[in-house]
């Protein structure tokens, strides 16, 4: 298939929102049998397309095989979830005489109506997956979208882009509903032409998904708008002694280290109960020592390359801070190019980098702590909450953490890492604003409007 990416200038993302605005126009009209219909095609377009997306996503992106196989898998079933919530995403009912004064009113109709074009940026490490979280709910609740995509792995997006085309034509022949070209367009540009779509009223929605820093920034910029924000984090597995701990220890080192923990809910902090803190530790590094680094096409490889110099020269700093400051390095420390060996470290004070900031790499970080107590406290200080694990078979104390851990989810014996496409996902604190997956997303693409009739 064709892939063009398209590089705009401030002059051409301008005719990229007016397009946009047009395509919502008549999208909006769109019967929800083509919207679903759209999102059925699109998804069956790239699984006919999933070796070419395996291929791009290692090319752009360093993602080893397994990991870029998991992602395409996932996008198609974002867009099958998305054909489906389409079908009845539509509103509720609600009783009117529950008071005196509404009793000569009908019941209400609370409909979920489009908001607007919106105006989604996403960033380089789901390359695929993340432009389809916001794609697919944006074209099932009757919205266009228009796509900054990342600048180092633009190609996916604009592959993806060509077979919403492909799906459009096909639909719009088969039910005699014209689909706009225009209701879901990718681009790339520099940053700040892309501010045009922050700023330009004409873009009712801002979703955005990327760093803590820029997307307050952007959140400033975009007076006005619906704005949803999915940012980082510093994930933390939480592990009792009640815990089956051998696989405690080898989920937290797949949640850690897979695609060279490049996700922003990649465990980063794994808190030990004090008690089986030696043991644990122990099974930790032997499980880490197994994982395997090298190019990502080579079979079994989950650490390749990070996603360039800079972000390898910023990971390596941080893990030399923390040396400096009297942390000891467990496993790993060392680096190759830009892959960075997986890398255990302790005695990481709540002051540096590798414990308050996002690592977005294959870095993690072991911390004893010794009641729930003491455990709820650690996981609660970080100026992040986006998801935390916890390992217990103590349905006291999953209560507990569930009632008390400042995230936007709890994963109950299994890392942080997890995330179905179906959930609703978001943080809280500097972790962002507003939950995506897929109903949830097409919320936020949308208004309610009440409908009221006097019956006298």
């Amino acid at each position: 298939m064709s892939i063009a990416i398209r590089t705009v200038d401030a002059k051409q993302m301008d005719q990229a929102i007016a397009d946009s605005v047009l395509a919502f126009d008549q999208y909006k009209k769109t019967s929800r049998l083509a919207r679903s219909m759209l999102l059925k095609e699109i998804a069956d377009g790239i699984s006919t397309n999933r070796a070419e997306f395996v291929s791009l996503m290692a090319k752009e992106a360093g993602k080893p095989t397994f990991f870029a196989e998991g992602e395409v898998s996932r996008a198609i079933v974002t867009f099958t979830y998305a054909s489906e919530e389409a079908k009845r995403f539509g509103g509720e009912i609600l009783p009117m005489d529950i008071e005196a004064s509404a009793r000569s009113f009908d019941v209400a109709q609370v409909l979920w109506v489009p908001r607007g074009p919106v105006y989604g940026i996403t960033p380089f490490n789901f390359p695929l997956n993340l432009v389809a979280h916001k794609v697919a709910p944006a074209l099932a609740a009757g919205v266009s979208i228009l796509i900054k995509a990342a600048p180092q792995t633009p190609t996916p997006a604009a592959l993806l882009e060509s077979i919403f085309k492909t799906a459009a034509e096909s639909v719009s022949k088969k039910l005699s509903e014209e689909i706009p070209a225009h209701t879901f367009q990718a681009v790339m540009c520099a940053n700040d032409v892309a501010e045009i779509g922050v700023i330009d009223k004409r873009m009712t929605v801002l979703s955005f998904t990327g760093s803590h820093k820029v997307g307050f920034v952007l959140q400033k910029l975009a007076i006005g708008k619906k704005v949803a924000l999915e940012l980082g984090g510093n994930a933390a597995a939480v592990i009792f002694a009640d815990a089956d701990l051998k696989r405690a220890a080898a989920r937290s080192v797949f949640g850690a280290f897979g695609y060279a923990g490049q996700s922003c809910i990649s465990v980063q902090r794994v808190l030990i109960q004090k008690s089986v803190y030696t043991e644990v530790s122990k099974l930790i590094l032997e499980e880490t020592v197994k994982v395997k680094t090298g190019a990502p096409n080579e079979p079994g490889v989950w650490v390749s390359n990070v996603i360039d110099k800079t972000a390898a020269d910023r990971i390596m700093s941080w893990i030399d801070e923390a040396v400096k400051g009297g942390a000891k390095i467990l496993v790993g420390g060392t680096r190759t190019g830009n892959t960075i060996e997986p890398t255990i470290l302790e005695n990481v004070s709540g002051e540096m980098n590798l414990c308050k900031e996002e690592v977005f790499g294959p870095v993690k970080i072991l911390v004893p702590f010794n009641d729930v107590e003491d455990a709820i406290q650690k996981v609660n200080n970080s100026k992040f909450g986006l998801q935390a694990g916890l390992f217990t078979d103590s349905k006291k104390i999953i209560d507990r953490c569930v009632a008390d851990f400042e995230v936007g989810g709890v994963i109950i014996n299994e890392v942080p890492t997890y995330r179905a496409d179906h959930m609703p996902y978001g943080g809280v604190k500097e972790s962002g604003l507003g939950r995506e997956g897929l109903k949830y997303a097409m919320e936020e693409f949308s208004e309610r409007k009440v409908v009221v009739s006097f019956r006298g």
